[in-house]
């Protein structure tokens, strides 16, 4: 079997057969070439990870039910499939038909009656003052590096056949740097220049001061009016602030613990894989990934159990998914905070 494309789908039955496909190959093992463009396919679209985690769901709960008849020898308790539980609904075709087949003579599928209708878009009701919720933006620039911006981050190329300069123009973005000995990669923040050394490194321009956190290889920062012998080399681990209102005032650079630099990196999109966890559980990462604040107020959806993956950025999808299939209703509270709990 191939390997999905690479190309975009653009319908979402040809969302659904790719992410079948991928749930079969993950199912037999990936070698390290598929995992690589499994975590492109997914970062290309939001609905890539929806389409992925449906069809994981039908896999892993028609392998529970083939289970359940060897076992038990009997038809599976309705109840299994009630709103509290997976209500599963089978996308595509390969993994879901599969499956199917392995399962038909064995036990009854209490599938959710009537035609499935598309999920609403869950946006904040317009009395609230909550800001729609943007997506991270991922940029493969035409020298091979790649840019994450994370959500309201702005930047401008501004390339020469000498030097790749890119203007972080606001907010905050993170830089896989491909090397090109003969033409240095540089980023412009708020008067401070950061020299990439071959690396992988974050940049945050705040209105006082700029920030860089160094995750791989090293950079030489500077001010415009700060002494050249006073632009610092910052190692991987590192973290340096150099302040905007007084740009010859020196660079602080401090090392950061791991857990240090793994929280200051959390908002980089990352593919959540979570197996049998329970929801507040999946809550609380989406939190730590997100501005946001996901709270359910009823204890025993809290302890909801669930396998899936998803994009870490990928909120509006999960929560989606949380509607069309679980009957849970999602409620904005405030600004940036959404209340998870079951439909009346």
């Amino acid at each position: 079997m191939s390997a999905p494309s690479e190309k975009r789908p653009s319908t979402q039955p040809e969302i659904d057969r790719a992410a079948a496909t991928w749930v079969l190959r993950r199912d037999r093992g990936l070698t390290a070439a598929e995992q690589d463009a499994l975590s492109q396919w997914l970062a290309a679209d939001p609905r890539h990870g929806e389409a992925l985690a449906l069809q994981r769901w039908g896999w892993d709960e028609l392998d529970r039910l083939t289970g359940l008849q060897t076992s038990l020898g009997a038809v599976p308790d309705a109840d299994l499939f009630a709103p509290r539980r997976a209500r599963v609904r089978i996308l595509g075709w390969t993994a879901a038909g599969a499956l199917l087949a392995l399962a038909a003579g064995a036990a009854f599928l209490a599938l959710p009656s009537g035609t499935a209708t598309s999920p609403t878009r869950i946006v904040p009701p317009v009395a609230a003052a909550a800001p729609r919720l943007l997506s991270l933006e991922r940029q493969t620039l035409g020298d091979g590096s790649v840019v994450e911006l994370n959500r309201g981050a702005e930047m401008r190329l501004a390339w020469t056949a000498v030097e790749r300069r890119v203007v972080l123009v606001r907010g905050e973005a993170s830089f896989t740097v491909a090397r090109d000995p003969e033409r240095p990669f540089v980023v412009a923040a708020g008067g401070v220049e950061v020299r990439a050394l071959g690396t992988v490194f974050n940049v945050r321009c705040d209105p006082e001061s700029v920030e860089i956190v160094v995750a791989e290889g090293r950079v030489r920062i500077a001010a415009p009016a700060a002494p050249t012998n006073e632009a610092p080399i910052v190692e991987a681990g590192q973290q340096a602030v150099v302040p905007v209102a007084r740009q010859a005032a020196p660079a602080r650079v401090v090392t950061l613990s791991p857990a240090q630099l793994q929280a200051r990196l959390a908002w980089q999109p990352r593919l959540l894989d979570f197996t049998d966890a329970p929801l507040a559980t999946i809550l609380a990462e989406f939190n730590r990934r997100n501005d946001l604040d996901l709270t359910i107020r009823d204890a025993e959806l809290a302890a909801l159990r669930l396998s899936a993956t998803f994009r870490s950025d990928n909120v509006e999808g999960f929560l989606r998914l949380m509607e069309s299939e679980f009957g849970i209703a999602t409620e904005w509270t405030g600004a940036r905070t959404i209340v998870l709990q079951r439909r009346r």
